[in-house]
């Protein structure tokens, strides 16, 4: 037994090598196999893996399969038997038909996430197939069809190797760890054309990742021009970059900007390069004819938890443009957060995620259809869940749970809701969709149904109920590695502790509601904290972890959310904290901003019971003038800014 385990590892990495020879890898279907994308996820997440990007690269999956197969045995032998397809020569790695009829008054309805279709649609298919010219070229031909359109996602050219592969071509792009919602780029959308340079090993030993793309995207009439409106094809580039200095919590950063397209300013590629990486370089100028360009950003992270129950927790931060100046502030934010559990009484699944967002995204004053391909946005949904142009803030949430029956297949529930500020002219009713989608595979196919009902922001409603079926290789694979793995499913170790915050605060805020001239200070105040968190080890003295805690800030709220909570353990009692992520205060319309600080912890004050001192500070915490009994706008500014200091006594339980 023992020399057969220790055989797993070998074989997977001969057949990597094989397969892709840590050349190029293809990528898995993103958003096109619900079914299996969730097993992909799970077995990431058992693997200890965060997935930070997507689509997914199959040399990933198969890096993350030794790890997982100790966790959930059937889950592995299923994924494995799905990467069979991508490791021959020549072959279809995905082909999906579904027919469906559809009811209700609602068809301009989008259906979220799938690259542009509409709620009634009667019928979609995709297909992708590959054939690989050796380990470093690979030539995928793809499309996605529904009523109404066709495009060529998955068609592309892959060159390179692990550290640089160079896809060019129709390559879809996500930037968020978030399952269901991405600010930045999404499948919200048609797939837009582009050329990208990225790596799906990680590169050093602090796991480092990047991705940079140069997208043209769908032509516009409604280029501003000074007095005029011009038509062109807006170009887009993007980066990400993380890090996973440890293993299973990941940072990153992400960029989008937009340019050119006949508009006034530099259309070059150079600058749209220059100015994606350079934030300020790319914004409008007093001579609107000299420098134009719309920009996006964001800061994700991600902590998987291990343990008896292992879990994923994920947060974004991302703003529409710079604020104050400076790149490092976000103007226009949004903050969305999520926990993906992989492994519940090991036959559930359950993701929850939210997203609140302010009111100026996808909207832009030069390019008048904003950040959007063929009058879709491609970002988070919500952006195709209102008027067109419309300029409002909103929340949020979907709730996604996955169930395998003892008769086989498998049942996933999905339920989205949205409701956006009433401050807009247009009033808005909340969104709600619901459904409900079972597979299994039958005879060398997956077949399954779906039944979807919901109503729009509208109130017009829609329903939808449909059959679909799938490729699939099929068969067991023989001499599997998940057999050469085989032994008692068994937990992951435990190697980290959650813990629960109780106590009071001091704070005081410095208001600036118009302009410097306005700016003073109020008065300090008390107030309670609440805080809950997850910390893995990652070495004899150094935790990493994520939080959210809440305040009473003056008699409001401020909720805190900490992407990057550093714990350094001396050898006595003592504990040094310092974190970073952003804050959310509870005004008439919501304010966000950095948040940042550090603290001092004596741990095991009793046993299992720790005494903490924190710093906490609130920068810049931006809201809109939105209202009718708001500040002023004074000049080009349009918002009103609160710096908050907060001191924290507070006892902590862990377990």
């Amino acid at each position: 037994m023992k020399r057969t385990k220790l055989l797993g590892p070998l074989l997977l990495a001969t057949l990597s090598t094989a397969a892709f020879g840590r050349g190029v890898s293809p990528y898995l279907p993103l958003n096109l196999e619900p079914e299996m994308e969730s097993q992909i996820e799970r077995v990431l997440i058992l693997g200890d893996q965060p997935v930070m990007t997507r689509p997914i690269a199959a040399a990933r999956v198969i890096d993350a399969l030794p790890k997982a197969c100790k966790v959930d045995h059937a889950l592995c032998q299923r994924v494995e038997r799905y990467l069979k397809r991508f490791m021959h020569t020549e072959g279809i790695t995905h082909a999906s038909v579904e027919g469906a009829a559809t009811t209700g008054k609602s068809g301009n309805t989008v259906d979220p996430n799938r690259y542009g279709m509409r709620e009634d649609s009667h019928w979609d298919a995709s297909a992708q197939v590959y054939a690989q010219l050796g380990a470093y070229v690979l030539v995928d031909a793809g499309a996605v069809a529904y009523q109404g359109r066709t495009d060529f996602t998955g068609s592309m050219v892959s060159l390179g190797f692990e550290y640089a592969q160079l896809d060019i071509g129709f390559r879809p792009h996500w930037f968020s760890p978030l399952t269901d919602s991405s600010m930045l780029m999404s499948t919200e959308a048609a797939t837009m054309p582009s050329v990208t340079l990225s790596n799906y090993s990680p590169i050093s030993p602090f796991g480092l990742h990047y991705e940079v793309f140069a997208a043209r995207m769908s032509k516009s009439n409604d280029i501003v021009l000074g007095d005029t409106h011009i038509s062109g094809d807006p170009r887009l580039t993007g980066f990400h970059f993380d890090a996973e200095p440890a293993s299973g919590w990941s940072i990153g950063v992400n960029r989008l900007f937009q340019f050119g397209g006949g508009a006034a300013g530099n259309g070059s590629w150079r600058h749209g390069l220059t100015s994606l990486f350079v934030p300020n370089a790319g914004r409008q100028t007093a001579d609107i004819t000299q420098q134009v360009g719309n920009q996006e950003a964001s800061f994700t992270s991600s902590l998987l938890f291990p343990g008896r129950v292992p879990f994923s927790v994920y947060f974004e931060y991302a703003g529409e443009d710079t604020s104050r100046g400076k790149p490092y502030l976000l103007g226009n934010s949004s903050l969305s957060a999520g926990i993906h559990f992989p492994h519940l009484w090991r036959r559930f699944d359950l993701t929850l995620e939210a997203t609140e967002w302010q009111n100026a995204w996808y909207v832009h004053s030069v390019y008048l259809d904003g950040m959007t391909n063929y009058g879709r946005v491609v970002g988070n949904w919500f952006g195709d869940q209102r008027l067109f142009r419309d300029s409002v803030g909103g929340r949020s949430a979907t709730v996604q749970l996955g169930y395998e029956p003892p008769f086989g297949g498998l049942f996933q529930l999905r339920y989205r809701m949205l409701q956006n500020e009433q401050y807009s002219n247009e009033h808005y009713q909340n969104f709600h969709d619901a459904s409900l989608v079972y597979s299994r595979p039958f005879r060398g196919v997956v077949v399954g149904g779906e039944l979807e009902g919901g109503r729009d922001v509208f109130g017009g409603s829609f329903s939808r109920i449909g059959g679909f079926i799938r490729y699939d290789e099929g068969g067991s694979l023989a001499g599997s590695i998940v057999d050469a793995l085989s032994g008692d499913d068994q937990p992951l170790m435990q190697a980290g502790e959650l813990f629960v915050d109780v106590g009071a605060n001091n704070n005081r805020q410095n208001v600036d509601l118009t302009t410097a001239a306005t700016r003073k200070n109020g008065p300090y105040a008390f107030g309670a904290h609440v805080a809950l968190g997850a910390r893995r080890f990652v070495s004899d003295h150094s935790d990493l972890g994520a939080r959210i805690e809440v305040d009473d800030i003056q008699g409001r709220s401020l909720i805190g959310v900490r992407a990057l909570d550093y714990r350094y353990r001396f050898n006595g009692p003592l504990a040094l904290s310092v974190f970073i992520g952003a804050a959310r205060y509870a005004l008439a319309t919501p304010a966000y901003g950095i948040y940042y600080g550090a603290g001092l912890q004596w741990r095991n004050l009793m046993r299992g019971w720790d005494l903490g001192f924190d710093y906490r500070y609130a920068n810049s915490v931006a809201r809109d003038h939105l209202l009718p009994g708001d500040p002023p706008d004074v000049g080009a500014r349009t918002d009103s800014f609160y710096n908050i200091s907060i001191f924290t006594l507070a006892i902590s339980r862990h377990f």
